[in-house]
């Protein structure tokens, strides 16, 4: 994924109401603009860090600045949570994720479960389909360890129950974790921050939902899905 046009470096000043962050631009100007990412964003909102701003002339929008990667832990991390579904998407076409290659037919945004929407739905004559979910993954607590989650996501262990009731009627589904920062060579399930969802990853997966994690590479011009890396599962099974 390119950014064009080309982001707009600043320097951070807060971030505040989840929705805002105040910056100041490389020319000196205060800006306030929108932070797409309505989580936590633990260890990425340091005052002083150097951030990259998408820009939108849109009349229609309020703020014309949005925030999308900051430099934290000497590497970029992207922010931006509306990506990992198109990077995602990406990684899948690229053959990134063997178990999720050559389908015929790819589709965003299906009805699927109680009421709620599946990320990617990938559908092929001979393979069947796969019911996909997206998560973006930027924290990290430990040198080479990405993490998910980062604060408690009572949505997110629905999803992963509704996963497992796709897969005992007969559909494959999987979790794919997109890591928007490319000093991380594994992804651990944060059961510590979030045990409800550490369990309901547990049973999603002994139900049979597969769960697959892409770390990307970043820089102020792209963002590329470069390879996939292991989730590292222990210490789930005592939760």
């Amino acid at each position: 994924m390119i950014f064009d046009p080309p982001l707009v470096p600043a320097t951070l000043v807060r971030r505040y109401k989840r929705f805002l962050f105040d910056a100041v631009l490389d020319d000196g100007r205060d800006i306030t603009g929108f932070c797409p990412n309505t989580g936590s964003m633990r260890g990425l909102t340091t005052p002083g860090a150097r951030i990259w701003l998408s820009h939108h002339d849109a009349p229609n929008r309020k703020y014309s600045h949005a925030f999308e990667l900051i430099e934290a832990d000497e590497t970029i991390v992207g922010v931006n949570t509306a990506l990992p579904n198109r990077l995602a998407e990406e990684a899948i076409l690229a053959g990134l994720i063997p178990a999720l290659a050559d389908f015929a037919v790819l589709k965003r945004e299906q009805r699927y479960g109680r009421n709620s929407r599946i990320d990617i739905l990938l559908q092929d004559p001979a393979k069947g389909s796969v019911h996909v979910e997206v998560k973006n993954v930027h924290f990290t607590r430990e040198a080479g360890l990405a993490e998910f989650p980062d604060s408690v996501t009572t949505r997110g262990a629905k999803h992963l129950d509704e996963m497992g009731d796709l897969v005992e009627t007969g559909f494959r589904a999987a979790m794919l974790f997109v890591v928007q920062r490319a000093d991380c060579k594994r992804l651990k399930i944060c059961g510590d921050l979030d045990p409800g969802y550490g369990r309901a990853f547990n049973r999603a997966i002994a139900r049979g939902v597969e769960a697959y994690a892409i770390r990307c590479a970043l820089d102020p011009f792209k963002i590329v899905p470069e390879s996939l890396i292991p989730i590292d599962e222990d210490g789930l099974r005592a939760l």
